[in-house]
């Protein structure tokens, strides 16, 4: 068998793809590969995620549905600083690399049952999944807060989706999406395994783009940590490979506002606010599902996390569009976050950092002054 899904706690098998909890506890499943990493099977001539079909045997290739993601530029900043511009993909985020090959595996399944997708999305995911779903001829039907982004909310409209707006916190979103309905298959991005696991085609493409020489830091803004999982899954594939040395340490960036990977992983104490009001309006996961294995992961990874006041968020924001890069607040958390560090003299001016700007600030809400 070249992958499994198995439940992240108790260890058992999962016996269906369209499964996103474990049948037998009900804790999030993890897909595992068994192919090596090797270089010579990359897929040369091909600039998309599909540049690493090989490492994916749990997608056919005459199903892929592709809209051209991947493969995004990694551009040079300073000496020492490269940024992975995420929001060059499709849909304008990182997203793209979990609904393009969540949907390449499902996509058949559902129309067999004649099924809809459901997806419980802040935004971006959303989008993502509805132009996925548009393009593989499907459903959808997105569940969002009903203080969603208005140019996520249009984005998803356009794409032709059936868009849910629900009162209350995230966690309210994600129960109406899951419910259980005629013909409806719910296949949202925080627990689909299929949805992080495209992820670590990020991870392979920023070490083949520096020439598999990789980088001291990665840092990554963290909401409900698909990316930091899939970044951190691709990584130790490559390792255990042996196709790089040994992993970057990974850096989990969050607001003050939504932190609780920074409280828990530095065993401390986390009360939410009772209204978000952060400009990072992406990052929203107050109690995010996965938090136990991203402090698990992290901390195995040899990781770190930094959390950002809303002033050091805004001055980010404006410093990258002030230097050619319009990303999203939410993106400008991991920039905040390495030039936090620096003052601090953590990482050394020495040490080579890919930044990853994960959303196009086409997105945001802001105005300039």
């Amino acid at each position: 068998m070249e992958y499994e899904i198995k439940c992240s706690v108790c260890g058992k098998s999962s016996p269906s793809l369209l499964n996103f909890r474990c049948p037998s506890c009900g804790q999030p499943l993890d897909l595992q590969i068994h192919p090596n990493f090797e270089a010579g099977k990359i897929r040369r001539r091909d600039y998309t995620v599909w540049r690493y079909a090989k490492f994916f045997p749990h997608v056919k290739e005459t199903e892929i549905v592709t809209l051209g993601e991947g493969w995004t530029p990694l551009v040079k900043f300073s000496s020492n600083v490269y940024f992975k511009l995420e929001n060059l993909n499709p849909t304008g985020s990182f997203k793209d690399r979990g609904s393009t090959v969540l949907i390449s595996t499902l996509h058949k399944l559902i129309k067999k049952a004649g099924g809809c997708m459901s997806e419980d999305s802040s935004g971006n995911a959303g989008a993502s999944i509805a132009a996925y779903a548009a393009r593989a001829g499907l459903k959808a039907k997105i569940y969002v807060p009903e203080n969603v982004s208005g140019p996520k909310f249009n984005q998803i409209r356009f794409y032709g989706a059936g868009v849910v707006k629900v009162s209350g916190g995230r966690s309210k979103v994600a129960e109406e999406a899951q419910k259980v309905g005629r013909g409806k298959f719910y296949v949202g991005h925080i627990l689909h395994p299929l949805f992080r696991d495209g992820i670590r085609s990020l991870a392979y493409e920023i070490a083949e783009q520096l020439g598999w020489q990789i980088p001291e830091r990665i840092y990554l803004p963290v909401s409900a940590g698909t990316l930091l999982l899939g970044v951190i899954s691709g990584f130790k594939h490559l390792v255990e490979s042996n196709a790089i040395e040994a992993m970057p340490k990974i850096v989990a960036c969050q607001t003050q506002q939504v932190s609780p990977l920074y409280h828990r992983f530095r065993n401390l104490s986390y009360t939410p606010p009772k209204k978000i009001t952060s400009i990072a309006d992406a990052l929203v996961s107050v109690n995010p599902p996965l938090l136990n294995l991203m402090v698990e992961h992290l901390r195995e990874a040899n990781g770190d996390a930094v959390m950002l006041e809303e002033d050091e968020i805004f001055n980010a924001f404006v410093e990258l569009a002030r230097k050619g890069f319009f990303v999203e607040p939410s993106s400008a958390v991991a920039y905040a976050a390495y030039t936090k560090q620096l003052k601090s003299e953590e990482p050394s001016k020495d040490d080579k950092a890919v930044i990853i700007l994960t959303g196009t600030g086409l997105k945001t809400m802001l105005e300039p002054n």
